[in-house]
């Protein structure tokens, strides 16, 4: 494994979840593989969960941590060749991605949809930029499109709770103020297809997700027939996909309630808005799994960066 830029990366997903709960039993086991060597972890969109989670990894395998926010910190970076830089962006990619290289053995990359160009967005154009021009390899902390770290971390979250060799798993929308990206569904239902459950996805009409991602994945549009007998219940907001980036309704009786859940387990990447996304009766339920999910954020982290060192030998 050369990068690590989505699920699709994973040769073998059982095994990455049972290396990274081997991790989370001895975190320090593999302190040695990072030694002398550096990360760059570079966020061009805030983050609280990436950010600890990944440094806390790269920590335990040894590594010592760059932190950059580019938003506030770097000059904004040029990704199309050929153009004449005499408006708003003050380094090109080529330049900027060679660079850090020199300072870094492993980048990490965070940098979030615009919402606004579709075929842009799709393009992954600032992941994809360090991948052509950076000679170390980049780790996708959350992209455009998709955020495989907090899939790797869910389906970590998926084994240690799951008690059936196939349970019912439920990817619902829910309401949000905000349009927010696509990554973590896009994700989860990558991670959910390599795995073998009765998945399904539910949201109201017009939300369909990218279907080249979707692909087969079962899809209804009533919640409450969706949920019936789930085991595990992962909740997400997303924006349009066909409508790009627009919010096209703010149905509150998509909430998850207590009642709806019934016996299943909560997921939810954070953050997550109380009383608009989920009820207060289930975040601070015993049903909820989030703390545990964000926990093991850091495994997921780890056995990546665990991978690419292994291959940096």
């Amino acid at each position: 494994m050369q990068h690590f830029l989505s699920i699709n990366d994973i040769d073998s997903l059982p095994d990455w979840v049972d290396e990274a709960r081997n991790l989370k039993n001895e975190p320090l086991q593999s302190k040695f593989l990072g030694k002398d060597k550096t990360i760059g972890l570079l966020f061009f969109n805030n983050s609280l969960r990436t950010r600890l989670s990944t440094q806390k990894a790269a920590m335990n395998l040894g590594l010592e941590v760059i932190v950059m926010n580019f938003g506030n910190e770097g000059w904004a970076l040029e990704y199309n060749d050929g153009t004449i830089m005499d408006k708003g962006t003050s380094e090109h990619i080529k330049e900027a991605a060679q660079v850090i290289s020199q300072y870094c053995d492993i980048i990490g990359i965070r940098a979030f949809a615009s919402l606004t160009d579709r075929a842009n967005d799709k393009a992954e154009v600032v992941l994809n930029g360090f991948k052509k021009y950076a000679s170390v390899p980049i780790v996708n902390m959350e992209s455009s499109v998709g955020h495989p770290l907090q899939a790797l971390s869910d389906a970590i979250t998926l084994a240690e709770n799951s008690n059936k060799t196939k349970p019912k798993v439920v990817l619902s929308w829910a309401p949000h103020p905000k349009a927010l990206p696509h990554a973590v569904a896009n994700s989860f239902i990558q991670m959910m297809q390599l795995q073998d459950s009765d998945f399904v996805i539910t949201h109201p009409k017009g939300y369909e997700l990218d279907p080249s991602i979707t692909k087969n994945s079962q899809i209804e549009f009533n919640q409450r027939k969706a949920l019936e007998n789930a085991d595990f219940v992962y909740v997400k907001n997303w924006s349009s996909f066909s409508d790009y980036g627009k919010v096209l309704n703010q149905d509150h009786d998509w909430m998850i309630t207590k009642e709806k859940l019934g016996n299943a387990k909560f997921m939810h990447c954070l953050p997550v808005r109380r009383n608009v996304v989920v009820e207060d009766a289930v975040l601070d339920s015993e049903q909820s799994l989030v703390i545990e999910q964000a926990n093991n954020r850091t495994y997921a982290a780890q056995v990546v960066l665990k991978m690419l060192l292994e291959n940096l030998k």
